[in-house]
């Protein structure tokens, strides 16, 4: 059997920024074991497996390195971008999920790929757990969670910079993950996310998260359209708009490289 296998660096404009998906176009599924076995092989934060239902619309499932994950927002750029740059899709693509429903993509007036996610909005935490205190170096002045990931509030843009995490106590959250933010004066606010429960340490650019912070600045700073960046050493930048009950994700993709799977 031969796969196609595409490797793209998302939110980004240069290679080797943002973060790299692996985009494995299909006709049918293999076996879960199969695309995991290929997850673990790519050894990249995702690799998306897509195949087409009918026009522009595919079912999209993303595996990272350790398990299948319910929603990856830079795959899924990766995936749009590979269907427009390298399988001549245009227009609009829809992405059929089987946890966040239907993922609407097309390319923007501004030459950015723009995803629509349902709003993921975090709402305060009555209890935190001990890990999210002994797995930062330093303590959140506000801890919230949605159902991906408990959000650590940190006082100031440095702190984002500065914060250390301890990986072994930070896999105690799970299932959940954990993103550290504040705000920016550059940017309207920064992140860092660390998932070593269900990924690896600290992912370099998260987009399913930004279903997250998004609204939650959004509402903090009291506007509709927020610019935000990742501080990752890799590093990338994601525009968000609010609209309604949905988040409009926005960024760049670069193709670093084609070839093929041979199982």
């Amino acid at each position: 059997m031969e796969m196609d296998i595409f490797v793209v660096d998302a939110f980004t404009e240069q290679q080797f920024k943002g973060n790299s998906a692996a985009v494995i176009p299909l006709q049918q599924w293999p076996d879960a074991n199969v695309m995991q076995n290929i997850a673990i092989e790519n050894n990249l934060s995702e690799t998306a497996f897509i195949k087409p239902v009918s026009q522009n619309k595919y079912q999209i499932r993303w595996f990272s390195p350790i398990t299948e994950i319910d929603f990856c927002g830079h795959a899924t750029l990766a995936s749009a971008h590979v269907l427009f740059q390298e399988l001549g899709i245009r227009h609009k693509i829809e992405f059929v999920t089987a946890k966040v429903g239907t993922l609407v993509v097309t390319m923007n007036a501004n030459n950015k790929i723009e995803m629509s996610f349902p709003s993921q909005m975090p709402t305060p935490v009555s209890t935190i757990p001990d890990a999210v205190y002994s797995g930062l170096s330093i303590t959140p002045k506000k801890v919230l969670k949605n159902r991906q990931a408990y959000f650590a509030v940190l006082s100031n843009e440095q702190e984002v910079y500065d914060i250390t995490y301890d990986s072994e106590q930070l896999k105690k959250l799970a299932p959940y993950d954990i993103v550290v933010t504040a705000r920016s004066n550059e940017y309207d606010f920064v992140s860092r996310y660390f998932w070593p429960a269900n990924g690896g340490d600290e992912d370099p650019v998260t987009g399913s998260i930004h279903a997250g912070l998004a609204p939650y600045w959004a509402a903090a700073l009291n506007k509709q359209e927020v610019i935000a960046y990742q501080a990752s050493k890799r590093g990338g930048a994601l525009r968000c708009v609010m609209s309604g009950d949905r988040v409009l994700v926005s960024g760049n993709a670069v193709l670093y490289l084609k070839g093929k799977i041979y199982l």
